[in-house]
């Protein structure tokens, strides 16, 4: 055979490309894992004060009956005299506005404002519409009258009764349990996807045999797969709320013109500025602006002419808006009086209307089905948020929800401590797993990163500091530049 005859040298088979998935999935389980165990603290804390609050509908009616309920009666006291009986019990307070009872077993509810009271809260008058007779005043929160009882587990889900500082708690849970739960999801499909012969029972299903921590991470990965629509439906109407990252929310539906609308303010002919309708208060209304705003700081005027709250509601009636109403004076001369609907059940009631108080005369009307499709559905998330938009359950299903996530986040710190032989807490996963992407992949996730932490600013806060601080404590346990140890199996 001579030297041509010989067979070429075949070449070893190049290696195979690793899929984007194999090499996002280090950087996932990174951000997974710091979320959970850094930010898990906080989604405990929001998951089981937010449990607590979706008992609040069913226990307030039963708290307060005496100053919500009355026995059912065909005689009448006409508006304006349930409206004097309120304000005499509520000296150096102005009149904000009334809800008169939508069924013969409601008091009628005079809502005033108070100087002495903090933001957001008012003063209110329960008034039996059938006697005159005063039931009881107490301080109502937001325009959602929350009860003390509701007002005071409010502020606690809401910041810990910290004020402003403590509203940051919530938005870190909020900004971090859409990524958790989407990185979650990517984690366990991938896990599932290789193995094939358990995919749909170990993806639907959580384990009751093998080993202890096989069973506890199914149970954690499949109850959040379960839960994972309503987690991140919470979190993104809940970042509604938030400080900063509700500002970029109003700002962006103030530039798409998504913002509520109302009738004006201004009778015909006059001169009085509009003001916002609907001004909202976290768990205390629907706000589907950006953070929470309160009532009105110009208190409305409570010289209106005598009987002009009857002929208010009686103008509403004819105008279609029956049920759960609210009328609120003008703010002054030429200024006209607003009624509007405040039912936050299925189907919602939101339209409202414009009168001249002396007249009866409609100047305006607004429809909710006129209303910017943003609007409408930013209204409906919020009242689902907070357990009114299917009643009863609406709360069950929050309240599942709640406790769900409660035990995800407490299962998830189980499987970190158990993680190493013995039950040692477990290492942080590989590093060094950005250094270890293409550069194209690695400018996506930049760019990815960086407008996310523009959109929601203190979770970009939150990894930049998770980042010094992975830093930091790789450097004191190793003693070496970071990313030199061998990465771990996981």
């Amino acid at each position: 055979m001579t030297i041509d005859d010989q067979p070429a040298p075949t070449r070893a088979p190049a290696p195979a490309r690793p899929g984007t998935w194999a090499l996002l999935r280090p950087l996932v389980l990174r951000v997974h894992f710091w979320g959970g165990v850094l930010v898990g603290p906080f989604l405990l804390v929001a998951a089981l004060t937010g449990f607590v609050y979706t008992l609040m509908p069913s226990l307030e009616p039963v708290v307060y009956r005496h100053e919500l309920t009355v026995p059912a009666s065909d005689a009448r006291v006409p508006l304006a005299d349930q409206v004097r009986v309120g304000m005499d019990a509520m000296p150096g307070t102005a009149l904000r506005s009334v809800r008169p009872g939508p069924t013969p077993i409601d008091t009628t509810q005079v809502i005033a404002n108070d100087p002495a009271l903090p933001e957001s809260s008012s003063r209110t008058a329960f008034v039996d519409p059938h006697t005159g007779d005063l039931r009881g005043v107490l301080e109502t929160y937001g325009s959602g009258q929350a009860m003390p009882l509701r007002a005071w587990v409010d502020q606690l889900h809401r910041n810990l009764h910290l004020g402003d500082a403590g509203r940051l708690y919530t938005e870190l849970a909020a900004s971090w349990l859409w990524v958790l739960v989407l990185a979650g999801l990517a984690l366990w499909v991938g896990l599932v996807r290789r193995r094939r012969r358990e995919r749909a029972s170990a993806l639907l299903v959580p384990r009751v045999a093998g080993g202890r921590r096989a069973r506890l991470l199914s149970w954690h990965a499949v109850v959040g797969l379960w839960a994972a629509l309503g987690l991140l439906f919470l979190s993104a109407t809940g970042l509604t709320w938030s400080t900063y990252a509700g500002e970029n929310v109003g700002a962006l539906r103030a530039q798409l013109s998504w913002a509520t609308p109302e009738p004006a303010n201004a009778l015909p002919g006059a001169t009085a500025a509009g003001h916002e309708v609907g001004a909202h208060s976290h768990h205390a209304e629907p706000a589907p602006t950006a953070a929470p705003t309160t009532a009105p700081t110009t208190a409305p005027t409570a010289d209106a002419p005598p009987g002009s709250f009857d002929l208010a509601a009686r103008v509403a009636a004819d105008a279609g808006l029956d049920g759960l109403i609210e009328i609120s004076p003008g703010d002054g001369p030429g200024s006209a009086t607003t009624v509007t609907q405040i039912d936050r059940t299925w189907p919602e009631e939101h339209d409202a209307i414009a009168l001249d108080p002396a007249t009866g005369q409609v100047t305006d009307v607004v429809r909710f089905a006129d209303w910017p499709l943003a609007a409408r559905l930013a209204t409906y998330g919020i009242d689902a948020h907070m357990g009114y938009l299917f009643g009863v359950a609406n709360q069950v299903v929050l309240g599942v929800l709640a406790l769900g996530l409660a035990c995800v986040v407490v299962w998830g710190w189980v499987l970190w401590f158990r993680r190493g032989p013995g039950r040692r807490p477990g290492h942080v996963p590989a590093d060094g797993v950005l250094r270890s992407l293409p550069r194209g992949l690695l400018a996506g996730v930049v760019a990815v990163t960086v407008v996310v932490g523009l959109l929601v600013p203190l979770l970009g806060a939150s990894l930049l500091a998770f980042l010094l601080l992975e830093t930091l404590l790789d450097r004191r346990r190793t003693g070496a530049p970071t990313g030199s140890r061998e990465p771990q199996k996981t």
